[in-house]
């Protein structure tokens, strides 16, 4: 089912149908309405025509001027109101990536409602920064609140964090603060938070920093971070291998996995291939050296306790830890039956 009444080819037509044959053509190249869709640069129609640049965007600008002082163009007035409903219902500031798509699949269609949301004042373009992606709006107060809340919720993210969408939108929430009811909706949320370059989501639906590797995966290393983090227990490397095929429909070779975990300082080798993440609190080092860091940290413990405590850090078998804390030349008991380092 369409999002609009009207057909955006026919609205195009209609208005432009007084050009003149070159400011006409001009117009449908620029905004990629023709048959084959292509947007050409000032560059390419200039030497199509033998003028300059500069030329070509007066033959736009000027098009463009007589097509809104037109009566054709004022003939359709209920269909940019329609547009201006739209994108006050997706949320009054709106990714040109989210809203585009909405109103139709069909690229060849999209460069026309483009061309429509340019010709009328009543919607803004932001062009593409640093922050964030192009988009439109059609109410200046929600842009500066979700703009300025958008920075916000970034300021607040570490390196590491990874928030589950649920979250991380009641987190936006509170950034914005009081909100019209229309608006308080998780969609249009997740809408915002799209425009946003500088915080974005993993292919789990997870959310933090655009820049982070936990939401920009460029490899085997992060994904086994995800999956891992995901169990939520240490794993085999060939488990962890499995895992992201599994997951994430990616062919790692066991010993390609192997030598990515063994180089990140995020996975901790905890036993004869098994891997736990650091953040998990696992320790590196030989049986004997974590009971020891444990009894010097904790004080005297019975040998059960030890053990409970041991494999919170590494994933050692049990005999292992045994044969380690009756060594008396780093272990004993004390008078109470309690383990303690020499």
């Amino acid at each position: 089912m369409s999002t609009i009444t009207f057909k955006p080819k026919k609205v195009t037509k209609k208005i432009t149908s007084q050009l003149a044959e070159r400011a006409s053509d001009v117009i449908m190249n620029r905004f990629g309405l023709t048959a084959d869709g292509k947007r050409k640069t000032l560059e390419e129609i200039g030497k199509k025509y033998n003028i300059t640049r500069e030329r070509v965007r007066q033959v736009e600008d000027t098009a463009i001027a007589a097509i809104k002082k037109s009566e054709a163009f004022k003939g359709e007035q209920a269909v940019f109101d329609e547009l201006k409903a739209l994108v006050h219902k997706l949320g009054a500031i709106v990714a040109e990536h989210e809203l585009l798509p909405y109103i139709s699949k069909d690229k060849a269609t999209q460069n026309h409602i483009n061309f429509l949301l340019v010709l009328s004042d009543a919607f803004k373009k932001h062009r593409e920064d640093d922050h964030f992606h192009a988009r439109w709006s059609v109410n200046d107060e929600m842009v500066e609140k979700v703009h300025g809340s958008l920075r916000k919720l970034y300021a607040s993210l570490s390196d590491e964090d990874l928030v589950p969408e649920s979250e991380m939108v009641k987190k936006f929430f509170e950034h914005l603060g009081e909100l019209s009811e229309q608006y308080r909706n998780e969609e249009i949320a997740k809408r915002w938070l799209s425009m946003s370059k500088a915080v974005s989501k993993n292919p789990l639906g997870e959310w933090g920093k655009a820049s982070s590797p936990n939401i920009r995966i460029r490899g085997v290393k992060d994904y086994a971070f995800l999956v891992m983090r995901r169990h939520g227990t240490p794993l085999h490397f060939k488990e962890v291998a499995d895992s992201i095929g599994k997951t994430f429909g990616k062919k790692i070779h066991y010993a390609t996995c192997h030598n990515e975990l063994i180089k990140d300082p995020r996975f901790v080798l905890v036993g004869r291939g098994m891997y736990a993440l650091a953040e998990w609190g696992y320790k590196k080092g030989i049986a004997r050296e974590v009971i020891a860091d444990i009894l010097k940290r904790e004080g005297p413990l019975e040998k059960d306790e030890v053990i409970k405590r041991v494999n919170k850090e590494r994933y050692f078998k049990k005999n292992t830890i045994l044969v380690n804390l009756v060594n008396p030349k780093y272990f004993k008991k004390n008078k109470s039956g309690l383990y303690m380092t020499v």
